[in-house]
């Protein structure tokens, strides 16, 4: 199994800041996208809050890359293309494997800026879109079924939801921050994620410092019972209320 730390919503570079967190609960902003998107911020109820996280270069009008893309019947659909899922790929990726969906976050007392994990996709169909869309995926509105964003376009399906509370456990940078430095779990070892081979990544106390760019990082696991457990409680921690 390979659980994928797969970064998402807005950052410094994309959206202009940090997504917030409201009334105690994350709220990733997706993204600015182009004419391929059907779906403004205004439409999703995020116009207001992707106004502030940008410093009002976006507004309720502009259009969003809505991807991932949550369902209230507790499913979610996640498109990628490109070098980012020819990664995907190469790594094995497939069904049964689980995004962990993680972004650039404010504290909502602070305004520190922070990694956390916020949402999660069980794989339970991979749907490649070289031949065309379905048509349930053009009807939903999936950004990646609207307009082929590449020749090796890929949409993950499955169960997936997202948090609903900033709960500590899911946080991902140390106290102290900077935002790319982690507090990882105890399974994680050197070499056991992709991108973060570089030594001085790995660094005393259980820190890692992350990688500045980047999508997706592939953790293979295989059968390892303590990977599973830390999984099971993320995902715990995402569903709880």
């Amino acid at each position: 199994m390979r659980i994928i730390f797969s970064r998402k919503g807005f950052d410094s570079a994309a959206g202009g800041g940090p997504s917030p967190i409201v009334g105690g609960k994350p709220i990733s902003l997706p993204i600015p996208a182009g004419t391929t998107s059907q779906t403004s911020y205004g439409s999703l109820g995020l116009g207001k809050l992707a106004a502030k996280a940008s410093n009002g270069r976006l507004g309720g009008d502009d259009l969003c890359h809505h991807d991932p893309m949550f369902s209230g019947d507790g499913t979610c659909l996640f498109g990628q293309c490109g070098a980012a899922q020819t990664h995907l790929a190469n790594q094995g990726v497939r069904e049964g494997d689980i995004f962990l969906f993680f972004g650039l976050f404010a504290e909502e007392d602070t305004g520190e800026a922070h990694h956390r994990i916020f949402g999660f996709l069980e794989i339970e169909d991979m749907v490649r879109l070289e031949d065309g869309a379905p048509e349930d995926l053009v009807k939903r509105g999936h950004p990646h079924a609207l307009a082929m964003h590449h020749s090796n376009d890929v949409v993950y399906c499955g169960r997936g939801e997202t948090a609903k509370r900033a709960s500590r456990a899911l946080r991902l940078t140390v106290p102290e921050g900077p935002p790319s430095l982690w507090h990882r779990p105890v399974w994680l070892k050197r070499g056991g994620l992709s991108y973060h081979d570089r030594e001085d990544r790995w660094i005393r106390g259980g820190r890692l410092r992350s990688v500045a760019r980047g999508q997706e990082f592939v953790a293979d696991v295989g059968r390892r019972q303590a990977p599973r457990e830390w999984l099971d409680k993320m995902i715990a921690e995402i569903k709880a209320t």
